[in-house]
């Protein structure tokens, strides 16, 4: 199964990235670079999401539209879309 959340990715002071999906309690990224800094949130969504599911009573977020995020972007930030593909079931993609 697909699943797709926004984040919002800036520059940091220091220099290095930063991601955060607003959407998923504690899901953050930071990288020394843009590409790094997506591939690391690809990451912790699939980890944030597969946590979940794993537990008894599955309570997954609604997704916020990126045009409301848009809306409160500091200087620099933009958001991306962040997309993971989960195998619900063994065999599933077979």
């Amino acid at each position: 199964m697909k699943f797709t959340y926004p984040a919002v990715i800036g520059k940091e002071e220091n220099g290095s990235w930063k991601a955060v999906l607003p959407d998923l309690a504690c899901c953050e990224a930071e990288a020394e670079t843009l590409e790094e800094v997506i591939e690391k949130a690809n990451a912790a969504l699939y980890d944030w999401i597969e946590l979940e599911l794993s537990e008894d009573e599955v309570n997954l977020p609604p997704i916020s539209d990126p045009r409301d995020l848009e809306q409160h972007l500091k200087e620099g930030q933009q958001v991306r879309q962040i997309c993971v593909n989960i195998r619900l079931f063994d065999g599933w993609d077979e």
